[in-house]
């Protein structure tokens, strides 16, 4: 049997319900079709992509939940487990340096890059069969679907795309021409891969403090410096700051540039892989330390704009971290309901216990919240590219609100699924602990939870006063969501109020500056729980979402009393929620909101 063959072994599915009396473990995930078992994901597709839009894409969202649970999966956690090797020199003591990537992670390459252009969606037609660029939406939930077999690689895939961005917005004529053509294509043997490489020793998020050094040779510009945490070590492009000499220090001193690999003639830059990090997660895909020794690069924008034009693809990629945090989620999610339905303990199913019920419902709530945000954003992102301005500064809000938020409930959500599949979920056997590491880089790519509280708070509401134009489409969705009591109505309406008050006056009180992670998770929880309000009296979703608006409003934003005496609220959400079989009609769902807590 060979290497890949013992490997498929090891990772195939196993039955759900099995008589022999040796399979007493829970199955997992394996070998299941990700699109089919998410209702979720299914009903908002058609609720915000345009009909024929989704008629087009639908075969491909179907092809990718298939992948996911079957042949991504196997391909993901083979390359968890034999990741990248980096030669610093050829045989013949050269300095060549290449970075050795496992066969599983390469097949992994060609399904992303080649087969399915996720680099390539947002910019061009041709991807998958459409005659326009995919919208917002179907990319995100593409990537969404990915990022439920393999996380590592969804971050070239980012940078990628996000590269191309910045270049097609930025770059020079000549420059375009230079680099586009490579960059947007599926074909392996001519594709450039980009990516971008900020952080430095002196720090991530203070990028005004960076020491690298762009010099004119020649009317060629050089870069000298180091980089300490280059993810997608080894791309083909590579966006990055430096300072021009006799530039002002700070931020205002900084120019984007982009370097590519190789130069014209083939031969390497002047820059070399220092190391690979030993990482606590992503471990399939290479981040180094690099060294740059004169290498050469081109200017990207107006010189005295570097941040500022690179901030554009930090706020895509933060949006693409929300997204890979709600897939991460779902993903627990699914094993732990398996986890939940086939493992007995004590005469019968761990569902049928209400300590797990409510354990369960504690994943699933801030998994779709984290669902609705995502597809929210990329409706209004889609508005904010056609030019709509108030949707672009909604866009500007939610963006930072995402990252936040998302990440930071994954984690608690992988520990929870963890601790659901038990003792297994502790053994690199299961995927468990694979999500739990690789959970914790959200919370530092791309700003930690500070960073981006800060970025909602003091830059989005105090200079751009983006809570404005977001009141305003949550007033609007609360207006459209006809079918809702009007005593709930009026308390999403308060806690909008209250919400957008709370942003608004840490954000224009320097003294408030401890309350912003506090005022930008009050934001985010109660959007989601009006975009999932309103997502649940659209006809075709299913009406049980407005459960799910009901638990979040409830469990992270509405008054409760730890001390009342139990048993006082009565039958919880949960055993409501996690038995019921079959869609609630909305007539159905919506007595149990006045009873149920």
């Amino acid at each position: 049997m060979s290497f890949q063959a013992k490997y498929d072994e090891y990772v195939r599915p196993r039955p759900q319900r099995s008589s022999q009396s040796s399979h007493h473990l829970a199955p997992d995930c394996a070998g299941l079709d990700f699109f089919a078992l998410d209702r979720g994901l299914q009903d908002l597709l058609r609720l915000y992509l345009p009909a024929a839009a989704h008629a087009t894409l639908l075969p491909q969202f179907e092809r990718m939940g298939q992948l996911a649970g079957g042949r991504l999966n196997t391909l993901a956690t083979v390359a968890d487990k034999f990741p990248p090797v980096l030669h610093a020199r050829t045989r013949w003591g050269e300095d060549e340096d290449w970075i050795e990537y496992h066969p599983a992670y390469q097949e992994m390459e060609h399904i992303a890059f080649g087969d399915f252009q996720f680099h390539a969606m947002s910019h061009r037609a041709g991807v998958l069969g459409c005659d326009a660029p995919l919208p917002p939406a179907a990319k995100y939930a593409l990537q969404y679907l990915f990022v439920q077999a393999e996380f590592g690689q969804m971050c070239p895939i980012s940078v990628s795309d996000t590269s191309i961005h910045l270049i097609r917005k930025f770059g020079s004529p000549a420059l375009r021409e230079k680099l586009l053509p490579r960059m947007l294509s599926n074909d392996p043997a001519t594709l450039w891969k980009g990516t971008q490489f900020m952080t430095e020793k002196t720090g991530g998020s203070d990028v005004g403090a960076l020491e690298t050094v762009a010099r004119q040779v020649d009317g060629q510009w050089r870069l000298h410096g180091e980089k300490w945490f280059c993810s997608h070590t080894d791309a083909d492009v590579a966006l990055l700051l430096a300072r021009p000499e006799g530039a002002p220090q700070g931020t205002r001193g900084l120019a984007l540039f982009a370097m590519p690999r190789r130069l014209d003639d083939g031969s390497r830059n002047a820059y070399r892989i220092v190391r690979l990090k030993d990482k606590l997660g992503t471990r399939s895909m290479a981040s180094g330390e690099i060294r740059l020794e004169g290498a050469l690069a081109y200017l990207v924008g107006e010189v005295d704009k570097g941040l500022k034009h690179m901030m554009e693809q930090v706020n895509l990629s933060r949006l693409s971290h929300g997204v890979r945090a709600a897939a991460m989620m779902r993903r627990c999610l699914n094993d732990s309901m398996l986890a939940a339905r086939h493992r007995r303990a004590f005469g019968r199913d761990l569902i049928g216990y209400p300590l797990l019920r409510r354990q369960l419902l504690k994943l699933l709530t801030p998994t779709e919240a984290a669902l609705s945000m995502v597809m929210a954003a990329a409706e209004v992102m889609g508005r904010a590219h056609e030019g709509d301005v108030a949707a672009a500064r909604v866009l500007r809000l939610l963006t930072p609100l995402l990252k936040l938020r998302t990440c930071r409930d994954n984690i608690a959500v992988a520990t929870g699924a963890m601790e659901i599949r038990g003792g297994n979920g502790y053994i690199e056997d299961f995927v468990n602990a694979r999500l739990v590491r690789d959970a914790h880089i959200g919370v530092l790519w791309e700003g930690t939870s500070n960073i981006n509280a800060l970025d909602a708070i003091q830059r989005a509401v105090r200079k751009d006063s983006a809570h404005e134009a977001l009141s305003a489409l949550l007033e609007n969705r609360l207006e459209q969501a006809t079918a809702l009591p009007a005593a709930w109505r009026a308390t999403l309406r308060d806690c909008v109020r209250r919400a957008i008050g709370l942003a608004q006056a840490v954000g224009t009180q320097e003294r408030l500056e401890a309350e912003v992670r506090r005022a930008a998770s009050a934001l985010y929880y109660v959007s989601a729980s009006v975009f999932m309000a309103w997502e649940g009296c659209q006809p075709g979703v299913d009406a049980r979402r407005l459960l799910l608006a009901d638990a979040l409003l409830r469990h992270r934003l509405l008054a409760s009393d730890p001390l009342r005496a139990a048993g006082e609220e009565g039958e919880t959400q949960g055993d409501k929620l996690l038995l019921e079989e079959g869609p609630l009609t909305l007539a159905q769902v919506l007595p149990l909101l006045t009873s149920a807590s």
